[in-house]
């Protein structure tokens, strides 16, 4: 199944049995704008609660850590997910809001048939699927059944060790103000892991807001990653979220899913580690 699902595509099954559509636009108002509109039969997911289990000292761990595996296994029997579900997920940003997360969390539980909306809602909305402001009723499952993290991923020990490394390449998907230090909006500091390159996840994207097709996905990142095993590329965000939308871009891409580095530069940042900061 492609990780990718077209607005077209899913109009076409959008009534089927066993489709279970989420909502994981996040931010401020990210609720209340759920409630006053959604696609039919969506149901919401909080990144900050639900898709996260944020520590109080954000540096263990950065802005958006992991939820226990007991904890999501409980959320997906609670969201009806049942290892049989056909799952669709959309946001607001194109698939870097939430969207590209909750994908990349199923898919490192083993659950195959995930796929984020092309285009998220607008396209969706473009398209006239069906959109209302209702409750959702929930087929509740039992929880659901999984045993670890299956996708690779990296902590900031390892970061440290091999991100100036010549057979790795760690890639810093935030903005190129960001990357440069010139801003933070969210962070302490401004800067980036030494060693890092910066490719903005909004390349990963055209200019109507949907992602290049996979030959053109496959042809931008086997070059920035020419001469580098699978194994060895990482990629990071602020915060383990967005980065999620390029491991989902290459994933369609048909390439090898990269490691994810949870913690990002908002853990990074906060533990006295190198980093290259504007001059």
């Amino acid at each position: 199944m492609r990780p990718i699902i077209d607005a077209a595509e899913l109009k076409e099954i959008i009534d089927e049995y066993g489709l279970i559509l989420i909502d994981a636009s996040g931010g401020p108002n990210a609720h209340a704008d759920y409630t006053s509109q959604h696609l039919a039969g969506a149901q919401w997911v909080d990144l900050e609660t639900q898709l996260a289990e944020i520590e109080e000292d954000v540096s263990l761990g950065g802005r958006h850590p992991l939820p226990s595996l007991k904890r999501f296994s409980v959320l997906l029997g609670e969201l009806g997910i049942t290892p049989e579900s056909h799952v669709v997920i959309y946001d607001h940003m194109n698939g870097a809001n939430a969207a590209s997360r909750f994908w990349w969390m199923l898919r490192s539980v083993g659950h195959e048939k995930v796929q984020v909306l092309n285009g998220g809602f607008k396209a969706a909305q473009a398209l006239g699927l069906p959109i209302d402001a209702e409750g959702v009723e929930i087929r509740k499952a039992v929880a659901y059944p999984l045993e670890t993290w299956l996708l690779p991923m990296v902590d900031i020990t390892e970061v440290e060790e091999i991100s100036q490394q010549e057979d790795h390449r760690l890639i810093d998907v935030r903005s190129a103000e960001r990357y440069r230090g010139e801003t933070e909006p969210i962070d302490l500091v401004a800067g980036h892991i030494p060693g890092a390159i910066n490719i903005p996840l909004t390349e990963n994207l055209d200019a109507n807001g949907l992602f290049l097709s996979p030959e053109a996905l496959k042809t931008k990142y086997s070059k920035a990653l020419e001469g580098i095993d699978a194994d060895k590329v990482i990629i990071h965000c602020g915060s383990g979220v967005t980065a999620c939308h390029t491991i989902l871009a290459m994933d369609y891409a048909g390439m090898a899913i990269p490691n994810l580095y949870v913690g990002s530069w908002s853990e990074w940042s906060r533990n006295e580690k190198e980093m290259v900061l504007k001059d």
